[in-house]
């Protein structure tokens, strides 16, 4: 039988349980597990007058119809839907923890997570990034590279969750020639590309202005560019941030490597917010996620959309069968 994914539900009292339980009744085809205290999620699912049985996962089990499997991994506090509470921030990391476990005993083939709120969890004493950081400390991962794919669109990231300030100090010829030599493998590896085009940004406006606005596209960012398209890889750049789109689109080229977090997730999500998938590459398993946060607003009003969610886990489905064309 083909193993399941893991889909992490995130923090409890944002929209994560929600959408995992509308997702994993819509793409019941895909077999996967919830991972999250599992009468908490029946309780969730009885607001939502939803007609479903959650049921202990087991392997390779036969699930009937409207049947969900759950790993149960208990609350640490009672959760209201929308209120924050930091004494659950250790039950988060557990989900993600079991998920990981899960993958590296080769129990699950995939991790779909759910969204987490980074703030709560620092909180309670944690210090806690993001998921693309957690990841990789617990595999030994020195390079993460943060990709998020649309439909037309794949936007990589040189920097992950970090102050806007430290980024110039962070970004390093050795950091950038590991990104993009990580993001080319997976790109042929993942999405079976034999030659991906890549393109990179600028850091500074409008590429610096040979030198004017800013030095690290004369001192970092063209130099690796150049080595790496000496060793045969197809990449160009840097190019001016708010141009590099048209050129991807003109190009037509595989995806496009920006040098921190908002400088281009915020133009990729006013493009495909909620219909987009982030993932981690560099990890020895496949990891995805939905483009959003808790939306604490919309948590227990049945109101969240799915969509993202099921993206990640379609997205997940087709990695591990190796179906990307």
């Amino acid at each position: 039988m083909k193993k399941p994914i893991a889909i992490t539900t995130g923090e409890p009292a944002g929209v994560g349980p929600d959408i995992a339980l509308r997702a994993a009744l819509l793409q019941a085809h895909v077999p996967m597990v919830l991972l999250g205290d599992r009468d908490f999620l029946a309780h969730r699912a009885k607001e939502f007058n939803l007609t479903i049985s959650l049921v202990d996962y087991m392997p390779n089990q036969i699930l009937a119809p409207s049947t969900i499997a759950v790993q149960h991994i208990p609350l640490m506090k009672p959760c209201v839907a929308g209120r924050l509470n930091s004494d659950n921030a250790g039950y988060v990391l557990k989900i993600l923890d079991s998920a990981i476990d899960g993958c590296v005993n080769q129990q699950f083939s995939a991790v779909v997570t759910g969204p987490i709120h980074k703030a709560v969890i620092n909180q309670a004493g944690i210090l806690f990034y993001g998921h693309t950081e957690y990841f990789a400390q617990k595999l030994n991962v020195l390079h993460p590279v943060m990709l998020f794919v649309s439909e037309n669109l794949r936007m990589a990231f040189a920097t992950t969750h970090i102050p806007l300030k430290s980024v110039p100090e962070k970004l390093t010829a050795s950091l950038l020639e590991a990104v993009i030599e990580v993001l080319h493998a997976n790109l042929m590896s993942q999405f079976r590309l034999a030659k991906p085009h890549i393109l990179v940004s600028a850091l500074n406006p409008h590429a610096g202005e040979e030198g004017f606005l800013g030095q690290e596209e004369i001192n970092i960012i063209h130099p690796v560019v150049l080595k790496l398209r000496h060793q045969g890889m197809h990449v160009e750049g840097p190019f001016s941030a708010d141009t590099i789109y048209q050129r991807q689109q003109t190009t037509q080229a595989d995806a496009i490597l920006m040098m921190y977090h908002d400088q281009g997730l915020s133009t990729f999500k006013c493009l495909s917010f909620g219909h987009s998938v982030n993932m981690t590459l560099g990890l020895p398993m496949i990891r995805t996620s939905v483009d959003h946060g808790t939306a604490l607003s919309l948590a227990g009003t049945g109101k969240a959309k799915p969509t993202s969610l099921l993206a990640a886990i379609l997205l997940a489905d087709q990695l591990v069968n190796r179906q990307i064309t």
